[in-house]
């Protein structure tokens, strides 16, 4: 799997590039800037491209702006977000189009090499891998629009299980429910914010976060 790494402090990206290369991925490239990120995405076309937020030269939204402006000459670029915070406003960009994998983490939260190297899998195979605390922040800011406001506590822990890509079994034990209640949450979830069902996991769960994206 061909990777494009983008990280502007040098022992941190030294140290990503080995351990994705111990986990098998190519590194086709590994880039400090925001331009750098861009050229690399361009010319290599990778299967996923793993991206710090702030990159040089103005250490604001460099590195976001690149993967996106690189996802609008290649659709669905999978693009997995590394960020020492919660921007909200780079993650409504980066859901904004709903299509192909997209993964936002926070990087002191990311506790094993396991727990990233899966996510990064589940991004580049078009899935998602979103951090709780970046869906909790999106669902706080849009709890004042009436169909997120209908959702009950349950349905809401639903809905950020299902934002981080997990299956309605996965979410089942997670909050101790059998399968067909998560069905039934999960039903309920898509007809409160007027979402068609689908049976397709990451489908459902790009559908809900473009939907709260356009709130």
């Amino acid at each position: 799997m061909r990777v494009v790494l983008a990280e502007d402090l040098h022992l941190l990206r030294e140290g990503l590039v080995l351990l994705l290369r111990a986990h098998d991925f190519e590194v086709v490239a590994a880039v400090e800037s925001g331009p750098d990120l861009l050229t690399a995405l361009i010319t290599h076309r990778p299967d996923v491209a793993v991206v710090d937020v702030r990159l040089p030269p103005t250490f604001t939204d460099e590195g976001l702006q690149a993967a996106l402006a690189a996802r609008r000459q290649i659709p669905g670029l999978p693009v997995l977000v590394l960020s020492q915070h919660v921007e909200q406003l780079y993650a409504r960009e980066l859901l904004a189009d709903g299509t192909g994998g997209i993964g936002y983490l926070l990087k002191d939260r990311v506790f094993n090499a396991e727990q990233f190297i899966d996510a990064i899998r589940r991004v580049a195979a078009g899935g998602t891998a979103m951090d709780p605390e970046v869906i909790a922040k999106l669902l706080a800011s849009n709890s004042r629009n009436e169909p997120v406001a209908r959702l009950t506590p349950r349905e809401r822990e639903v809905l950020e299980l299902m934002a981080e890509g997990r299956s309605n079994a996965a979410i089942g034990q997670r909050l101790f429910l059998s399968e067909s209640a998560v069905g039934k949450h999960t039903a309920n979830i898509f007809l409160k914010l007027n979402l068609a069902p689908s049976d397709d996991d990451n489908r459902r769960v790009l559908a809900v976060l473009a939907y709260l994206n356009d709130k």
